[in-house]
């Protein structure tokens, strides 16, 4: 007996002859078929406009035949057919076939033909040379895949056009026998959704626009529910193991540190800190997202978390995304702290603590002494990266896991922490500098309570951007001209590089590189992916020794291949003024802190995302002077140069953040370990779906809190397993 065709069902045992270049796409099963959701649609009413084509475009269209022409060869035995189609305007294109034979009593004066091919141009006309097409109305053949409705028009599939994937399509619904559908009869109910197997059906080979969009609007639906649902089920999971209750104690540690700080918190800082400490004396374990702007002291209050909780017999892991940042942790909380940061040593506080460090590349025996003071509890505060959550690495008890820049880490490396608590969850404080959309924070962190920080510290100084045009010579040249004079009033300058280039380059630029003549033009085999010469951390030192203006400054290199030490050291002389310029890759970009660094220019900056230069932008203006950041930007196209333009005309993080997700794709934005092998997320825009996921938000919370192990909804179950199966499988490739 054969096997029933399901979602899950190799396309080989359907389309064998098309499932080879299916699978170039990484289209292997139905459900990846049914999930290749058309690019676009063509009215069949309405013919295509044959002014947009362009030559060397593989194109769909749909026109009417106006005439057709068969003669015989010169050159070779057999006839050829010119059959001309026009679109609604009166514009033809030629359809060329060097064999007539088939093709003369399909392309007949007045029918209506979908054609896809590529565009050529000979004899000064437009065609297409042997393209492939199918008759519409009266003259098709039976089986067709198209109806009356909107024709569907699909990505490029390697030697498949858009009518073979169509017909593909086709062969694939009418197999299937099998849909179970993730999204419950109830739910439907209450949204008016099409069931699954009649959903695709109509996205596919929909009888009437309002249909498409109906059963377009129900695919999104699934793909926020089910995202959704996946989130609710991680919390109640997590909540179902409780956290040890972390009242705040008074003259502790928390209070003793308060007294230290020369400052007063802020009015946000002290809202925040109020919810954490709520958070943190319940016994569920505290799932908490705090975002604030860049500077807007969240470290502080993460520190002063961390402190209560030690005074309650606790610990505190921060996890950090780089080494940088985690040295920089560990040596601004340990000088913070100061004495209280130095139990068991000459002049430390008696009743103090320690903080560990541990990362990837530390010393064997540094590395050891850390691991110690973790497990026994000496070290109240243990900073690293993810040397963290190996499984050699314990703590004597766990109380609290903060995670700084969190779009940086998936939600398996969260979990792996948790972990290392028996019996208990620790509570969960994740930090993030990148403001976040309220759809994006709903999506990725839908699990977690978000509290929000826009309130800069008294002190902090305003940051002025402009975008230096590398086309401008003399503003090229004013740039490392202001530079020279920003060190010179006592200053510091980063200078940040999209790349770090290759040392042994024997076409190293100059100075002239630098110089009037515009940025460094690198050699061309030196081009990113997308074609632009890219500029290097090493070659733009070179240059700026050599290049005039700035040939007496003391110029330092930051990048992710040099040795942890050779890093560490770099950023203590840059903190200690003995590097005037520091060219840096985006290691600089979250948590580094050296209050006299007043400039940043932004090498390339067209190629670095909206979020990313913002971060880079306050890594200056943070002691008592204000800060300069110049964007530099070789790129001619007015689209780059706007968004360049846009950084420069607000400091605003959400408003920026609101811009940068308009700009990108939601895989992007929900990060590979979040997406799975493919993003899991097809259809829905999070800039412009914001009712539909509250709607399936409230649905999926409502329908896992009444039922957390979804024993009464096991095709919803079976999705979420599936989904955990193919990231696994992701995770473990990549």
């Amino acid at each position: 007996m054969a096997e029933r065709t399901t979602l899950d069902t190799n396309l080989r045992t359907i389309v064998a002859k098309a499932a080879t270049n299916l699978a170039k796409k990484d289209l292997v099963t139905v459900r990846d078929l049914l999930e290749f959701y058309p690019r676009d649609y063509l009215d069949p009413t309405r013919p295509t406009d044959f002014s947009t084509l362009v030559e060397g475009d593989t194109v769909v269209v749909l026109a009417d035949v106006r005439h057709a022409v068969t003669r015989r060869m010169r050159q070779r035995r057999g006839s050829m057919l010119i059959a001309t189609i026009q679109d609604g305007l009166g514009n033809a294109l030629e359809l060329t076939f060097f064999s007539a034979w088939g093709h003369e009593k399909a392309l007949v004066p007045g029918r209506r033909v979908l054609v896809s091919g590529t565009v050529s141009h000979y004899g000064g006309k437009r065609q297409l040379t042997h393209p492939e097409y199918e008759v519409l109305g009266a003259g098709a053949e039976a089986g067709s895949a198209f109806g009356e409705g909107p024709i569907p028009v699909y990505r490029q599939v390697p030697k498949m056009t858009s009518m073979k994937v169509a017909a593909a399509v086709d062969l694939v619904l009418h197999a299937v026998a099998e849909m179970p559908d993730p999204i419950p009869v109830e739910v439907r109910a209450k949204r008016g959704l099409p069931p699954l197997s009649n959903a695709l059906t109509m996205v596919h080979q929909p009888r009437s626009t309002q249909e498409e969009r109906k059963a377009r609007w129900r695919m999104k639906f699934q793909e926020a529910f089910v995202l959704q649902a996946a989130l609710a089920v991680m919390r109640h999971s997590s909540d179902a193991v409780p956290a040890t209750s972390r009242v705040a104690t008074s003259g502790g540690l928390a209070d003793q540190f308060r007294e230290r700080l020369p400052f007063q918190l802020t009015q946000g800082q002290e809202q925040v800190l109020a919810e954490i400490t709520g958070d943190l004396a319940r016994t569920r374990p505290m799932h908490r997202l705090l975002q604030g702007e860049v500077g807007s002291g969240k470290t502080v209050v993460a520190l002063l978390a961390m402190l209560s909780v030690i005074d309650t017999g606790g610990q505190a892991a921060l996890l950090a995304p780089t080494e940088v940042l985690a040295l920089q942790h560990h040596r601004s909380i340990t000088a913070m702290l100061g004495p209280l940061a130095e139990a068991g040593l000459l002049g430390g506080s008696t009743d103090g603590t320690r903080v560990a460090l541990l990362t990837g590349s530390q010393p064997a025996a540094e590395r050891r002494s850390n691991l110690l003071m973790a497990a026994s509890g000496e070290a109240g505060i243990v900073v690293g990266t993810h040397a963290l959550i190996q499984e050699h690495v314990q703590f004597a008890e766990l109380g609290l896991v903060v995670v700084d820049e969190q779009h940086r880490f998936g939600v398996e490396q969260r979990d792996a922490l948790r972990a290392k608590v028996e019996g208990a969850s620790p509570h969960t404080l994740v930090m993030t500098a990148t403001p976040i959309p309220r759809t994006v924070a709903m999506t990725v962190f839908g699990d977690m309570e978000t509290s929000t920080m826009t309130e800069v510290p008294r002190g902090r100084q305003p940051i002025t951007t402009h975008v230096v045009r590398g086309d401008q010579p003399s503003w090229v040249q004013r740039t490392w001209e202001r530079v020279a004079e920003e060190v010179a009033r006592g200053g510091q300058v980063y200078v940040v590089c999209p790349r770090i280039g290759q040392e042994d380059d024997p076409d190293l630029p100059g100075a002239a590189d630098l110089g009037p003549g515009g940025p460094i033009v690198i050699q061309q085999d030196d081009a990113d992916e997308e074609g632009g010469s890219l500029h290097g951390v090493l070659q733009v030192e070179r240059a700026l020794q050599e290049l005039p203006a700035t040939a007496g400054l003391r110029v330092g290199i930051l990048h992710g291949r040099q040795p942890a030490e050779d890093k560490d050291a770099t950023m203590r002389a840059f903190a200690a003024g003995e590097i005037d310029v520091l060219v840096a890759t985006t290691v600089i970009e979250v948590g580094v802190d050296v209050p006299n660094a007043t400039q940043m220019v932004i090498i390339d900056a067209d190629r670095f995302g909206i979020s990313q230069l913002h971060q880079l932008r306050g890594r200056i203006g943070r002691g008592s002077k204000p800060g300069l950041c110049l964007l530099m930007s070789q790129a001619a196209e007015s689209q780059s140069l706007e968004r360049l333009e846009a950084v420069a005309s607000t400091t605003d993080g959400f408003e920026l953040a609101r811009l940068d997700l308009a700009q990108r794709r939601e895989g992007d934005v929900l990060g590979a370990s979040q997406s799975g092998a493919r993003s899991s997320l097809r259809l829905l825009k999070l800039t412009r779906d914001e009712d539909l996921i509250t709607a399936a938000h409230e649905d999926a919370w409502h329908l896992v809190g009444a039922d957390p192990d979804l024993t009464d909804h096991p095709e919803l179950r079976a999705e979420l397993a599936r989904l955990d199966a193919e990231r696994a499988a992701f995770l473990e490739r990549g």
